[in-house]
């Protein structure tokens, strides 16, 4: 069997990989973002799926947009079996999507039709789901609206991160597309059309999705903390500037009802009232153009004072 693989992140990486290591299978070229500037330099960088695809011997073609003349004259010169696609970054038009064989096939990380879009993982940690899971479905004109192949549920562990939780889906993603795709060679799967009234979104993550809510209760602070690492991560403000925050449901509330959600309590180990009369302690903080500090030294460093609150815009 014959493919072409598209994908851009770290992500997509293990299933590439996975799939070269499959016998009768044969990864014909690498399609995948153009390199583009990263970093405080701006210095221009491959993805993640252009390195692997290079250091595994593989064609790389990177158009800079799927829909020009150029790419469908690639598509229909190469002829392959099917095409898969693992968060490459862009939509494909309508006119591709009938060449290859066995039609475009992507890899997305949840049960479709629950999290489409962007940001899955995150999103289902951030709304505190306690599993999740992988779907192969065929490529259709829309957002992660094609028809469901397979799917592989998972759980999410209390405190996985999001990082975490994308490397094992990651890692568990390339058997199951080799797995679907031997199934649907073989006539054994029925494309199943999603439901759109189950149909949920995980939009592109923005900066100010970290921004902390202290009225929320603590587990839902600490959704956005896993769901939000590394970038934006979980911050808020203090004394003015911004500060972001690391920790966790404290096992038993430190303050009464008066205090009002983002007040500090205590100097040394550091509790944060929170809504619903429910508090969380805080590990680590790292105040802007500051290194991240164990609470204590945040406390010791900032002379924190007892009853001082989070998320206020101006020092007292």
């Amino acid at each position: 069997m014959r493919i072409v693989f598209c994908g851009t992140p770290k992500f997509a990486v293990p299933p590439l990989q996975r799939l070269l290591e499959e016998p009768g299978i044969t990864v014909e070229t690498v399609i995948t973002q153009p390199d583009r500037p990263r970093g405080r330099g701006k210095k221009l960088s491959a993805s993640a799926v252009k390195e692997a695809g290079l250091a595994a011997g593989l064609h790389v073609y990177q158009p800079e947009k799927i829909k020009s003349e150029s790419a469908t004259d690639f598509f229909r010169r190469i002829a392959v079996d099917a095409v898969i696609v693992i968060a490459y970054g862009h939509m494909i038009p309508a006119s591709l999507l009938t060449v290859p064989r066995l039609g475009w096939l992507n890899l997305h990380a949840s049960l479709l039709p629950k999290y489409r879009g962007a940001a899955p993982i995150n999103w289902a940690i951030i709304n505190g789901e306690s599993s999740t899971g992988l779907t192969m479905m065929q490529i259709a004109k829309g957002l992660d609206t094609g028809a469901i192949l397979q799917q592989l549920a998972m759980p999410i562990a209390p405190a996985e991160t999001a990082p975490e939780l994308s490397t094992r889906m990651s890692e568990a993603g390339g058997s199951f597309v080799i797995e679907t795709l031997r199934k649907l060679d073989r006539g054994e799967i029925t494309p199943v059309p999603q439901d759109e009234r189950l149909a949920t979104y995980a939009p592109i993550l923005e900066k100010e999705n970290g921004r902390i809510d202290w009225n929320q209760p603590a587990q839902s602070i600490y959704n956005r903390i896993r769901g939000l690492a590394p970038w934006p991560g979980a911050f808020t403000t203090f004394r003015g500037q911004l500060c972001h925050i690391w920790g966790g449901p404290a096992a038993d509330a430190v303050a009464g009802k008066s205090e009002v959600p983002g007040t500090i309590i205590g100097t040394k180990r550091i509790y944060v009232v929170c809504g619903d009369g429910t508090s969380l302690e805080v590990e680590s903080a790292q105040v802007e153009g500051r290194a991240r500090v164990a609470a204590r030294d945040f406390a010791n460093g900032m002379r924190l004072k007892n009853n001082e609150r989070f998320g206020e815009q101006s020092p007292k």
